[in-house]
């Protein structure tokens, strides 16, 4: 009983998983632009713009993630 528990949690583990790693990513470079952009170029804030641009992928991630797209996938 616990076989088939486990292969039916394993996708939405690994969407989890995959998820924690973007973020994983996301956050440590953006905290590199950030400390570039404040060391480099004081005077003009660009850090924003790549956050600006990734944070809708990143939004996507999660949602798919959390199961949202899988209603599109159904056929009931």
């Amino acid at each position: 009983m616990h076989d088939g528990s486990r292969r039916a949690a394993s996708p939405a583990a690994a969407r989890v998983r995959s998820l924690k790693l973007h973020l994983l990513a996301y956050f440590a470079v953006m905290a590199v632009l950030v400390a570039i952009n404040l060391l480099a170029t004081p005077g003009g804030i660009w850090f924003v713009w790549p956050m600006v641009g990734w944070g809708p992928v990143l939004a996507i991630h999660t949602a798919w993630a959390m199961g949202l797209f899988d209603i599109l996938g159904r056929k009931d």
